[in-house]
């Protein structure tokens, strides 16, 4: 997924829908969906009891180490995934053949920086593919893969639409809390010139008169001018990062974000009820294709957002499986 960088004007608004509790140094605030909709919940644990150094992620990572296992956990994962999403009347082999038989190629060609070194950790495989994000065909499948997260998360909608409003609509309501509304230039940056391109054709074919510009670079070291945006967002970034490149990640937030500047990172919950309850099955095949998943549940997200230097840290369970936690560069 692409961070999102938006330079804007700022407008105060007051948020609806919120109960929130404090919670140590830091505000954990539930967000209530529409009326008939589930209520978010965390769970007993701070994070599922198979992510971590415990013993059940410790046999887990056992099982997951033995390549045989491995490459048959790979394959399962993948199936689940795709069954899932096409029970759910998404069309996920109709949509990736579209983005691979279309002219994305091209675009790739001018969006891509071939002289940008990617990090060690982002040439593993994960997600199932064994180059990651650097295929054509973990981009091609990335929007119905996200269609199927959002359905995942709101079991409850009727329909695909209205999960994904859901889940869209109160990680965009936490931002709008936490820094208000902001419109003007937008700027999407990603390390998979695969993804980039597949984003850049779709945002050609919308025609905004303020287009997105998608730009190819590290999020670590964007090259972008320090001082310099309102927002940054990071959506389902992190979980698929080592510890010290989601700190590498923040550091740069703070520093091209002017001060008063908004950060929103949306991710997984570890304190999710519904992820740490996962049945064994699951939580397996799902840590066969995350790499770096017990590395996330183990950072002290908040915590490193405040030692970077940010303030006002805010984390919001948005949805039943998901969180936002924003914060705010000080004056």
């Amino acid at each position: 997924m692409a961070a999102i960088l938006a330079r804007a004007g700022v407008i105060a608004t007051a948020g609806k829908g919120f109960s929130g509790r404090r919670r140590g140094n830091g505000i954990v605030v539930a967000a209530v969906t529409k009326t008939g909709a589930a209520v978010p919940q965390e769970g007993a644990l701070e994070r599922p009891a198979w992510s971590g150094e415990t013993t059940l992620s410790r046999l887990v990572g056992a099982l997951i180490a033995f390549k045989p296992l491995y490459a048959v956990l790979k394959l399962a994962s993948r199936e689940v995934i795709i069954r899932t999403a096409e029970k759910s009347n998404i069309p996920w082999r109709e949509m990736t053949k579209e983005v691979l038989e279309s002219d994305v190629y091209e675009v790739f060609e001018r969006i891509q920086d071939p002289n940008l070194v990617y990090p060690d950790y982002y040439l593993n495989p994960f997600h199932a593919y064994d180059e990651g994000n650097l295929s054509w065909l973990a981009a091609a499948e990335a929007e119905p893969a996200t269609m199927s997260i959002a359905k995942r998360a709101i079991p409850e909608a009727t329909s695909i639409e209205e999960a994904n409003q859901i889940v869209r609509g109160n990680w965009l309501n936490v931002i709008e809390e936490h820094h208000l509304k902001y419109s003007g230039n937008c700027q999407g940056l990603d390390l998979s010139p695969y993804f980039l391109a597949v984003a850049a054709q779709k945002e050609e074919k919308l025609s905004r008169p303020k287009p997105i510009r998608w730009v190819h670079a590290n999020g670590e070291a964007t090259g972008l001018s320090s001082d310099s945006f309102d927002l940054v967002s990071l959506a389902y970034v992190c979980h698929e990062c080592p510890a010290r490149a989601i700190t590498g990640l923040v550091k740069e937030a703070f520093r091209v974000l002017r001060p008063g500047g908004t950060i929103a990172l949306t991710d997984n919950s570890p304190k999710s009820k519904v992820l740490q309850e996962l049945s064994p099955v699951l939580f397996t095949l799902m840590k066969s294709t995350e790499p770096f998943l017990d590395e996330y549940y183990m950072l002290d997200l908040e915590e490193t957002m405040r030692k970077v230097g940010f303030v006002n840290v805010c984390s919001v369970l948005t949805d039943p499986r998901h969180r936002t936690v924003t914060a705010t560069v000080p004056y």
